[in-house]
């Protein structure tokens, strides 16, 4: 499908953006702030974790939520220095839809305007306070690969495996792994078995826990020798 396609974003009546291309919403029907807490946050042990120079890495920037949560929790945790975050995405969001979905949550008020003032002007390497922002637009399995960066701690947050698995294959987890630090990590909201096992197949020691909401479970996990 074409780029063209790919941003066209669909609403539902409870006002949550739905990808046109992939059938499948950006975020949590049920609050999608709290559930990037949860997930991402929660499951690489942030804000604990945060020191000068940590890097995040991204499957799937979206809305930029993500961004911005991980923004508001290096803030409310008094961190110092810098906080690196580069995250992968085919298909950029339009603008205005942007601006619509991340309108839903009041917790963002005010922080997600420098975002939204460098997206709409097609910059994808800019600062938010404290964090420097890289956006590596195109297709992860060809972008990935020849990315010199690693990781303290991924983000995997493509659309739903069963819609998109070619974001979730074994060769794609096995460069997650290739671009992880010693003792990185990792967490997602699916608990899909070949996700999981591709991930340890790239040398992450996985967990299933819980997920959020009505979710039974989310993965999450380590690079390296169980601890």
């Amino acid at each position: 499908m074409s780029k063209d396609q790919s941003e066209q974003v669909m609403w539902r009546e409870n006002g949550v953006p739905v990808s046109a291309l992939f059938d499948d919403p950006y975020f949590s029907i049920a609050d999608g702030l709290a559930e990037t807490r949860h997930v991402f946050l929660g499951g690489n042990g942030l804000p604990g974790r945060f020191r000068d120079g940590f890097r995040i890495a991204e499957l799937g920037f979206g809305t930029g939520l993500n961004l911005l949560a991980t923004l508001l929790a290096w803030t409310g945790a008094g961190c110092t220095g810098r906080l690196f975050y580069t995250s992968f995405e085919a298909y950029p969001m339009p603008t205005p839809d942007m601006r619509r979905a991340l309108g839903a949550f009041p917790d963002l008020a005010g922080t997600a305007e420098p975002l939204l003032a460098a997206w709409s002007a097609n910059r994808r390497q800019f600062t938010l306070g404290p964090v420097s922002v890289e956006i590596v637009e195109g297709d992860a399995r060809t972008a990935l690969p020849h990315w010199s960066g690693g990781a303290d701690a991924w983000y995997l947050d493509g659309f739903s495996p069963a819609k998109n698995p070619e974001l979730w294959s074994e060769d794609l987890m096995a460069e997650v792994g290739r671009h992880t630090q010693p003792g990185g990590t990792f967490a997602t909201y699916t608990a899909a078995g070949f996700v999981r096992r591709g991930l340890a197949s790239a040398g992450f020691q996985v967990e299933r826990v819980k997920g959020f909401g009505s979710k039974r479970h989310m993965s999450r996990g380590f690079l390296g020798k169980a601890r």
